[in-house]
């Protein structure tokens, strides 16, 4: 589940979201699947929840509207200790060609009178990611390049599977350097498209080929090799 912040606080409170599962997956013959909310708090929850499809262009992520799944209810008003169940209508095509992918975005909202003298609407957003997955469809094949784009490194990962490919726990092998890119998520190429990220690397690193890559795609360990690919 990715988690961000999408406005300032401005009360202290206690209240705490949860969401089971943080990831959905459905089969092609699947119309309707649910998430859990749970508020493990001492403070009422209000919310509201959207669908968007997911894509990504330029390098980066893309979020659409679309009516190919809904959720329901849209809005939530959760008491402490409650839970609260979210279906998801898929109103698309049931026979995907591709792997077609979507976000729940559940944000969690000030209450109504706290927002209107606040001004806060956001405090926090959750997003969670749903893939329908035909049966027969390849894995990821990913192909890595880094660069060097207004100072800064670049690593740019194509995916020419039919799959996503879910890329964490990045390492880069230079020589005999070895830098960490992260341990944790660092994103995900989704099937057929291409995915960049800015990497935080050492002040004195210097890349240089051969370069290696190591990380977990899907939660499989993998190694492949990298293109450092000359500045624009």
């Amino acid at each position: 589940m990715l988690l961000c912040a999408a406005g300032a606080l401005t009360v202290a409170r206690a209240a705490s979201l949860q969401i089971t599962p943080v990831t959905v997956n459905l089969r092609p013959d699947e119309s309707a699947t649910a998430i859990t909310l749970s508020n493990d708090g001492t403070e009422p929850i209000y919310g509201q929840v959207r669908v968007f499809r997911w894509d990504q262009a330029n390098g980066d992520d893309a979020l659409l509207p679309t009516q190919d799944m809904v959720a329901s209810p849209p809005l939530i008003q959760m008491a402490p200790g409650s839970r609260q169940i979210i279906r998801l209508l898929r109103t698309g095509p049931q026979a995907p060609q591709a792997e077609q992918s979507f976000r729940v975005l559940i944000d969690e909202i000030a209450p109504p009178d706290l927002g209107a003298q606040s001004g806060v609407t956001v405090r926090l957003r959750y997003s969670v990611p749903i893939f329908i997955t035909p049966g027969a469809i390849t894995p990821p094949k990913m192909t890595w390049t880094v660069q060097r784009v207004g100072g800064q490194w670049v690593l740019e990962a194509r995916n020419d599977g039919g799959l996503r490919a879910q890329v964490a726990a990045v390492q880069l092998i230079s020589g005999d350097r070895v830098y960490d890119i992260n341990k944790g998520l660092l994103g995900y190429a989704l099937a057929g498209r291409t995915r960049r990220w800015q990497l935080s690397l050492p002040p004195d690193a210097t890349l240089r080929a051969p370069l290696k890559l190591r990380a977990r795609i899907n939660a499989n360990p993998a190694e492949a090799a990298v293109t450092l690919s000359p500045a624009p």
